[in-house]
């Protein structure tokens, strides 16, 4: 996207200056000029009076989209590790450019991070960009936006996946404003069109009450978040080697509006729903909020996590990081035990992921047990009890 000042509507009234996220814009000789740091981003353009800036963007044709090849990823890191949603990107992403006949690329942004890239490569890679510098030690909008950018505008890839995390989430959304393109949220499905070539891109839709499948027809590059847990990883290969690509980082603390002063851990003890083998959720069909006792009392003793839905949360009964689906975690844990939940699609978006799906429902055409590995039709307040016992039975038999 580019921004042009009509020099002929420009009045001198400095209201672009003011409003100029990035310092871009100045007076001289009473009309408005753009400097070397304009982003493109177009803000000034809502603010002018007059009509006098002109936003221009480019529109990519099926004709000159062949400069744009290859699928990335971006890695997120935590604690100097990659997290499972990169993993599992790279992983889909893999099949992704296979069926395109195209090169798969990591993208690891941050400070000190070179060793990620054995990773990167394990999850099949073939190539690495990697920007190193302080000003990228830990996560900033600014930053992070502006070298994702530069190393989009330069290399040109077809598709760009994020992770739907806090971080993914926050800044896919303005590298697609500064690229001009589009950005489908929260996909649960990846596909190539075997015709087009386009990236399919499937997610919930009015209220998870359809699935919509959307693809970028004229703009590049094609770009999409994708929750935890929605792909699987693939088994690494630790012997699998790649090119590796250092990107010159052009950014400078000063120029950057943000600063962090401490990181500080949170004091809770939350446990990660999304990396959790084990999962006792609960829904509407507790009835009372005595109930999450049981849930609790069978997660611990099966060392697992206790979840809800979303009418529980909305009842105040537990903290919104606890619940599963569409508007809460996606988890794929290896078992996962559903009480008194009936399975609407948006509760069943979350947790369709899981290797084992136990339901436990007293009415027994409940939505939940045509998903379910095993279903147990009942009073969740005598099964669980009864369920709990024996497995600590069991527990103790073993020791």
């Amino acid at each position: 996207m580019a921004v042009r000042i009509v020099s002929d509507n420009c009045i001198g009234c400095g209201i672009c200056v003011d409003n100029c996220p990035f310092g871009a814009v100045m007076l001289e000789g009473g009309m408005a000029v753009l400097g070397e740091t304009c982003t493109g981003c177009g803000a000034c353009h809502s603010f002018c009076p007059n009509e006098a800036i002109e936003i221009e963007k480019e529109i990519v044709t099926q004709s000159d989209s062949g400069q744009y090849h290859g699928v990335w990823v971006y890695v997120e890191i935590k604690n100097g590790k990659p997290l499972d949603v990169a993993l599992e990107l790279l992983s889909e992403g893999r099949k992704l450019a296979n069926q395109l006949q195209t090169d798969l690329s990591g993208v690891v942004l941050g400070h000190g991070v070179e060793g990620v890239t054995a990773e990167v490569f394990a999850y099949g890679a073939d190539r690495s960009y990697i920007a190193d510098a302080p000003e990228l030690a830990v996560y900033r909008t600014e930053p992070y936006t502006d070298v994702m950018v530069d190393l989009i505008n330069e290399y040109k890839p077809e598709i760009v996946l994020f992770g739907a995390t806090n971080n993914g989430r926050d800044f896919s959304a303005r590298i697609a404003v500064r690229v001009q393109t589009g950005l489908t949220a929260d996909c649960t499905g990846l596909a190539i069109d075997p015709d087009s070539g386009l990236l399919l891109q499937t997610r919930p839709a009015f209220g998870g009450n359809i699935m919509a499948t959307i693809y970028t027809e004229h703009h590049r590059p094609q770009m999409a978040t994708v929750r935890p847990k929605v792909m699987k990883k693939a088994e690494p290969d630790y012997m699998c080697k790649g090119e590796l690509v250092r990107h010159q980082v052009q950014c400078s603390e000063e120029r950057i509006r943000t600063k962090v002063a401490e990181v500080v851990e949170s004091a809770l003890k939350i446990i990660n729903l999304e990396e959790a083998d084990v999962i006792v959720a609960g829904g509407r069909g507790l009835g009372k909020r005595e109930g999450l006792k049981l849930l609790e009392e069978l997660a611990e003793t099966l060392g697992g996590a206790v979840a809800v839905s979303r009418p529980l949360v909305d009842e105040g009964w537990v903290p919104h990081h606890q619940q599963v689906g569409q508007t809460g975690k996606t988890v794929g844990p290896k078992l996962y035990i559903a009480c008194g939940i009936s399975g609407a699609i948006q509760h069943v978006a979350g947790i369709q992921g899981s290797d084992v799906i136990v339901a436990i429902n007293k009415d027994p055409d409940a939505p939940i047990f045509e998903m379910a590995t095993v279903g147990i039709v009942g009073d969740l307040y005598e099964v669980l009890p009864v369920l709990t016992s024996r497995l600590k039975d069991l527990a103790e038999k073993a020791v």
